[in-house]
């Protein structure tokens, strides 16, 4: 079984990874991409995981491990595995507001960019992305909205610890 962490970009996936390792999960990192003022505790990415459409096979490394797969990445997993993912999904605006300050602090950001075209493309690649995760038998999937992973904790009572969607209900 492979745990992945997935959603667009600033969705918080780098906060979730942290979490997950925090409560004694082994990360599949390789520590290329540091920690910067974007992300100041670190990405704790797989740097080969890039190679997924072209080296499915790749993904074997990441058994019994927690790794980080970007959105679009999801879709090239091999059926020969069994996953649990967690996806973030964000609010739009909030993505693209916090893409667009990280692209201008690291001076790449392109101006006359259209945010409602990248919007528009972001919605339907989610919608691509839902329909794989629901599709897929061998694919369990919960959403973690951004705000509750990134919210203020709460105390955990035995009545409120199951939380709704997770994989035990599936």
């Amino acid at each position: 079984m492979i745990t992945i962490v997935s959603g667009l970009p600033r969705s918080g996936t780098s906060l979730m990874m942290q979490m997950l390792v925090a409560g004694g999960m082994m990360p599949l990192s390789d520590g290329e991409r540091t920690a910067d003022a974007d992300n100041p505790r670190g990405y704790l990415e797989w740097e080969r995981i890039k190679q997924l459409p072209t080296d499915p096979g790749r993904i074997a490394e990441a058994e019994g491990k927690v790794v980080k797969v970007i959105s679009r990445l999801l879709l090239s997993l091999p059926a020969d595995h069994e996953y649990r993912v967690i996806f973030m999904p964000r609010p739009l605006p909030e993505v693209l507001a916090s893409q667009d300050q990280m692209l201008r602090r690291r001076g790449t950001y392109k101006e006359g960019a259209n945010p409602a075209a990248m919007a528009a493309a972001f919605e339907k690649h989610l919608r691509e992305v839902y329909a794989w995760l629901d599709g897929k038998p061998y694919v369990k999937a919960i959403r973690v909205r951004y705000h509750e992973g990134a919210g203020a904790p709460r105390r955990c009572q035995p009545e409120n610890c199951r939380v709704p969607g997770s994989f035990a209900e599936r």
